[in-house]
């Protein structure tokens, strides 16, 4: 199995960010990933070059300023605490983010050719979707989401996975360009989880080739911090173990003209679907829901 794919906490961390995915080391086109760590009172500037980024805090408030405009970003405890705002970063714009107590700011980006307005998203705005029944239940918070937020390229989306149950099932893929039935593109999962009285918590993400069997193969265990890169390939599942909640943020982008999020199930276990409509939602989702709209 690939081993370059899988990208423990700490492997692809840079002097600015702890975690940093660039098209360039990902070895792709289009997606990119970056954690921001600031200390209380801290400041990190950046050009946004060829692409559009979301600034979505993990942990903590920040301020973003950008094109003259300043967005005062509420953000959250956790992402286990509840849904947050962010704010949309255009191409070809030099931004500045600050905090004052501190905290942890994921940057998710992808290319793009249109400079779109930079603008701030409320937590209202998200909408939170539960997928699946049963130990596939999980909870989708659709921030980035196509059809929800308008970027160029850039799809990203949390996925919160109650512990022991299996998320990204059935496995799916999204590696070819098939109009109305696939598209074709790249994926980052980035990991954390629940800690159960000290004792970090830890999961297992599954990707399998398609196609000819060549290609993305990974049996990851996977920790906080952890990355593990999809450029094809069935994903799936991602599980969760007893006693630590899971948390992924997926980003997502590729070279389809149309911004969509289309998938092909496996075809050993695209059944599994039809098992849902006769057992219940796991009743410990939703973990959270977004606040009202004021």
């Amino acid at each position: 199995m690939t081993t370059t794919h899988h990208l423990p906490a700490g492997k692809a961390r840079t002097d600015a960010y702890a975690v940093e995915v660039t098209p360039a080391t990902a070895g792709w086109g289009h997606a990119g990933l970056r954690v921001l760590e600031l200390a209380p009172g801290g400041r990190h500037v950046l050009d946004t070059g060829d692409g559009e980024w979301i600034v979505l805090p993990l942990a903590g408030a920040c301020t973003v300023a950008v094109d003259g405009e300043t967005f005062r970003l509420t953000g959250r405890a956790s992402v286990f605490a509840g849904v947050t705002d962010f704010a949309y970063l255009p191409r070809d714009a030099e931004v500045s983010i600050t905090s004052r107590d501190g905290g942890r700011f994921a940057l998710t980006g992808a290319r793009c050719t249109r400079r779109l307005p930079a603008r701030h998203a409320p937590a209202s705005s998200v909408p939170v979707e539960l997928r699946g029944t049963g130990a596939c239940s999980r909870q989708v918070n659709n921030f980035g989401a196509a059809g929800v937020f308008d970027c160029e390229n850039l799809i990203a989306v949390e996925v919160i996975t109650p512990a022991g149950n299996w998320s990204s099932f059935p496995p799916h893929k999204h590696d070819e360009h098939h109009p109305g039935e696939e598209s074709e593109l790249e994926e980052i999962y980035y990991f954390e989880f629940t800690a159960h009285e000290g004792t970090p918590g830890l999961g297992y993400q599954r990707v399998s080739p398609s196609g000819n069997g060549t290609g993305t193969d990974v049996l990851a265990e996977v920790r906080d911090g952890d990355v593990v890169l999809i450029p094809d390939g069935w994903h799936g599942p991602s599980m969760a173990v007893p006693g630590h909640d899971m948390y992924y943020l997926n980003v997502m982008a590729g070279p389809d003209p149309d911004r969509a999020w289309l998938i092909r199930d496996h075809p050993d276990h695209a059944w599994i679907r039809t098992t849902w409509p006769e057992q219940p939602v796991d009743p410990r989702l939703p973990l959270y829901t977004a606040p009202e709209r004021s």
